[in-house]
């Protein structure tokens, strides 16, 4: 976070900056420690930009339930990904 800013500022500004999306963020769903950092997880709803990766990820997609899951198998998410998404109950419905 920018000295100043919410948290909803935050993440509007991050994920314009880290995904290229504009959203609207909504309820908080989870948190997590990586590291030194704190990560507040946020519900969005993307209202306008074009999804893509930004400079510090390999890619951006959209994906359903079965894609998440091939991936969450070949070991391709960050670890302890899928487990706080299943935990906060956030995984993609189809």
């Amino acid at each position: 976070m920018e000295p100043g800013e919410t948290d909803a500022e935050a993440v509007v500004r991050e994920l314009a900056e880290e995904t290229g999306l504009v959203v609207t963020p909504s309820t908080l769903v989870g948190r997590v420690v990586r590291g030194r950092y704190e990560i507040f997880d946020y519900a969005c709803t993307a209202v306008g930009g074009t999804l893509r990766a930004g400079d510090d990820a390999e890619d951006a997609r959209w994906v359903d339930l079965a894609d998440f899951t091939r991936l969450d198998q070949s070991g391709a998410l960050v670890e302890e990904l899928a487990d706080n998404l299943r935990d906060w109950d956030v995984l993609p419905k189809r």
